[in-house]
């Protein structure tokens, strides 16, 4: 039986993709403008065309050339376009040009008519400000999409270790997928949250940073037992079962290392200010929070490109070692399993898990998407 196909826009890393991936989809195609961040999907995806170019630009006669013009029909498209504009959190610039993009998301609809699309962004789309944007691009839609959403799903709801929420908008063929509602999506919730500890308690401690160029900080796991780890960590330690991961990396994962260990450099002053920090509650100086044990992550942010200034994020604590929390630690808060590997550099890496979708939402969301499809397709 062939695989249903999914071309992947405004990849990043691949967060989403990951998800369509483990939902059993075949992600064919992966499109961004920024090499850094879509460095990774390169090496974690081999098998996926993993395209460097602004979508803003392409059309019709470029994807006959990725695609193929006889084809079958696409079944999935997702994406996540750039959401500075309407974040909350940053100058909420009505005029920001990555704006526009939100409109060609659903051209890119309208252009490879998939069975389904499912498009990820942040809250802020829908305050008053915003709203306008995702409306008109909704409007343009062929008349047989069905669409679902605008929702608001916190990851944490969906079984991710983080209070991360999202604005999700899907669409269907009526007469090609089965019916499926917001109702639906509700049922994806977890009855159990997983906690910081359930994430990264089994996780090794940060290793100094070394020369080397393509060193991504790789680290053998503290000595322990199948019982002691929580049913989420030994999820994250598995190898993936499909033709994804880099062979490094799944080298490296069978002999019981992880990457994206090196540690942040601090100062006695500041450890000392991290010690006298409580759990769930925030640094005043550093503004970083300090992750609870028993609670989820607050949104990991991505921080900004060198085109803006090259600011880091605020990274949150570990719960009691006084420091910022790995590249790994986050990696696993927001969903990431451990074959995955992001960048050499920190800065790079946490830009990436910032970015991303987490692949656990995307993975529940998706698989929904592909029992509906394949539901119409059985009758």
């Amino acid at each position: 039986m062939t695989q249903p196909t999914c071309v992947d826009l405004f990849s990043g890393c691949g967060g989403f993709g990951l998800g369509a991936e483990l939902a059993g989809y075949d992600v064919v195609a992966a499109v961004d403008i920024e090499p850094n961040l879509q460095s990774a999907y390169r090496l974690n995806f081999p098998n996926t065309q993993a395209l460097l170019g602004d979508i803003s630009q392409m059309g019709s006669s470029e994807w006959s050339f990725v695609l193929g013009k006889d084809k079958p029909r696409l079944d999935l498209l997702i994406g996540g376009p750039p959401c500075q504009g309407f974040s909350r959190m940053g100058l909420r610039d009505a005029g920001d040009p990555r704006n526009a993009l939100i409109g060609h998301y659903f051209r890119h609809v309208e252009i490879l008519r998939p069975r389904v699309f499912v498009m990820e962004n942040v809250e802020g789309l829908l305050d008053e400000c915003n709203i306008g944007f995702l409306q008109a691009a909704i409007a343009d839609l062929p008349s047989c999409y069905e669409v679902v959403g605008p929702l608001i799903l916190n990851a944490a709801d969906l079984g991710a270790p983080t209070t991360r929420k999202r604005v999700i908008v899907m669409g269907y063929d009526k007469h090609d997928v089965d019916h499926f509602s917001s109702t639906s999506v509700e049922g994806l919730k977890v009855e159990v949250r997983t906690t910081v500890r359930d994430a990264i308690s089994d996780l090794p401690s940060p290793i100094d940073a070394t020369n080397r160029l393509l060193d991504f900080g790789w680290a053998e796991y503290p000595a322990t037992t199948e019982s002691d780890l929580s049913s989420y960590a030994r999820k994250q330690r598995a190898m993936p079962n499909r033709h994804i991961g880099w062979h490094d990396a799944l080298t490296e994962l069978s002999q019981g290392r992880v990457s994206g260990l090196f540690s942040t450099k601090h100062s006695s002053v500041v450890i000392d200010r991290f010690i006298e920090t409580t759990q769930g509650t925030t640094e005043p100086i550093s503004k970083s929070p300090k992750l609870a044990w028993g609670k989820q992550c607050p949104t990991l942010r991505a921080g900004t490109g060198s085109e803006k200034g090259s600011f880091q994020s605020v990274r949150p604590l570990h719960p009691v070692q006084p420091r910022v929390i790995t590249v790994r630690e986050a990696a696993r808060l927001q969903g990431f399993p451990d074959w995955f590997v992001f960048h050499p550099t920190k800065w790079h890496s946490f830009r990436m898990i910032g970015n991303s979708v987490s692949p656990i939402v995307s993975e529940a969301l998706l698989s929904l998407v592909s029992e509906k499809s394949t539901l119409r397709k059985a009758a």
